[in-house]
């Protein structure tokens, strides 16, 4: 073949080489949201495919929920890529950033600025309202349950706000507590009788007792906590790059404009339970990973 010929073969494979390249990476780009399963799987799947269906209505991309088995699984994928978008736990989102350098908060709920925890009691326990918080000591010596070993308002501020009033995890029958797994599971337990007490986010419970879920008979609110930050939306680094110039903002914009004005925009803040998303930052979560360093969740 003369030399021009074979110039010209090989610029015509190279080309077709990229354009087949060019055209396998579009193909292949779809933007892989998660999240914390802090919730029944069923909740999770019919909340996140309809977000799913909005966010890739808004963004022209193909979207896909990727549920995970538990909260450290969040994180993993997360920082491995598995994961481009994540609904995290104001714990579990600082863990995220910290092992990801570059990751971006984007948003959280009109109701994460000031998040809250609740006690409850199976009636059965003998446990009282509390009025202050130094009376979290009526706790020791019962059976005790958190949510998810990881979870902040299931676990770490519940566990901070009983640090400060001298309850510690070896203070509960068994001389430790029980983890549920999710907030449900905490409901669930406390209300059966299997533990005389427990701890979970105050959106979970009011959910459930909205839902008829809750026996007012056999459980009950002995205390809610003050407030902290909490739930927050948690973008991995380079999406730009992967989905153009801009994208990881207009992600953030399509969360934030989420308004009540569609059946499926409706039914994705009802199952959040907020009014809207609104703006955060990073720096919005450094109380969070304060008390993660102090009770050793975060190192």
């Amino acid at each position: 073949m003369p030399t021009r010929e074979r110039r010209a073969v090989v610029l015509t494979g190279l080309i077709l080489s990229l354009g087949i390249t060019a055209s396998s990476t579009s193909a292949g780009q779809t933007l892989k949201v998660g999240a914390i399963p802090d919730q029944n799987p069923e909740k999770l799947n019919r909340l996140y495919g309809s977000l799913a269906q909005e966010l890739s209505a808004k963004l022209n991309v193909p979207v896909r929920y990727v549920p995970v088995s538990n909260y450290a699984a969040a994180v993993s994928a997360f920082r491995t890529g598995s994961l481009d978008l994540v609904w995290f736990g104001g714990l579990t989102g600082v863990q995220a950033r910290l092992q990801t350098p570059g990751a971006r908060v984007l948003a959280q709920r009109d109701i994460d600025a000031r998040f809250t925890s609740v006690f409850i009691a199976n009636g059965s326990s003998g446990l009282r309202p509390i009025n202050s918080q130094d009376q979290l000591k009526q706790l020791k010596g019962k059976r005790f349950t958190f949510g998810s070993e990881s979870s902040t308002s299931g676990r770490l501020m519940p566990q901070y706000f009983m640090k400060q009033a001298s309850v510690t995890p070896a203070d509960f029958a068994g001389g430790r507590p029980g983890f549920s797994g999710s907030h449900d599971a905490t409901i669930a337990m406390v209300q059966s009788g299997a533990y005389q007490a427990g701890a979970l986010n105050e959106q979970v419970w009011s959910s459930n007792v909205k839902a008829g879920k809750v026996d007012p008979n056999k459980v009950r609110v002995i205390w809610r906590t003050p407030t902290y930050p909490d739930y927050h939306w948690v973008a991995r680094p380079g999406l730009d790059q992967r989905f153009g110039s801009g994208f990881t903002e207009r992600i953030r914009t399509t969360l934030i404009g989420l308004k009540p004005d569609t059946a499926r925009r409706r039914d994705v803040l009802e199952l959040f339970g907020a009014k809207r998303f609104i703006p955060a930052k990073a720096s919005d979560y450094a109380a969070i990973e304060k008390v993660g360093r102090q009770l050793g969740k975060i190192r």
